[in-house]
């Protein structure tokens, strides 16, 4: 479990969670947020590794590999890693899809000696099909499928719309994470 830092960092780090369905612009909010706020933030998500090539990917996918019997072993290793990060003194900006029902309760006991910041992302379903289409990168029905689960039962601390616009998005994430009392299903 974690402990003090070895660096000597006394801060107590920060989370950023951004939760919101598959394509409901959450990489680009992360990545608009990590260039604004005025501490240093580490960007991670499950895309990162994807895309760093951690997963044998093309094993998995032409079922040489069977990702169903490893996913629960992936998925808890990723959300060791992200207290183990932040457990040595740095803050996070997450993107995350939590659709396993048991990792909110997972991730709440490993989070919990750091201030979490929970942030739903909503954005409507017809434009999340259409990013979905376009990206290529994602199984069809993905995106409406979180859209329709996702966010039932979850308390966050602050509620955005992606058709909002990433700048207005991001002041009041920096808004919320310096100023603002946290009272989400983390607190």
């Amino acid at each position: 479990m974690w402990s003090a830092p070895m660096t000597g960092i006394c801060t107590k780090a920060s989370i950023i969670f951004l939760h919101g369905a598959s394509s409901s612009g959450k990489s680009t909010l992360a990545r608009a947020l990590q260039a604004r706020i005025d501490q240093p933030f580490w960007h991670t998500s499950i895309d990162h590794l994807r895309d760093a090539g951690v997963l044998p990917s093309d094993r998995f996918a032409s079922k040489e590999f069977d990702w169903p019997a490893h996913r629960a072993a992936f998925f808890d290793g990723f959300h060791r890693s992200l207290a183990g990060y932040a457990g040595a003194g740095n803050n996070l900006i997450l993107e995350h899809i939590l659709d396993t029902p048991r990792w909110i309760e997972d991730l709440r006991t490993l989070f919990e000696p750091f201030d979490v910041l929970f942030v739903a992302l909503h954005c409507p379903v017809d434009l999340l099909e259409t990013r979905e289409a376009a990206r290529q990168d994602r199984p069809i029905g993905s995106a409406r499928k979180d859209f329709d689960t996702i966010h039932k039962g979850l308390r966050y601390d602050l509620e955005l719309h992606s058709t909002d616009g990433v700048d207005g998005n991001v002041a009041r994430i920096i808004d919320h994470w310096k100023h603002k009392a946290r009272s989400s299903s983390f607190s």
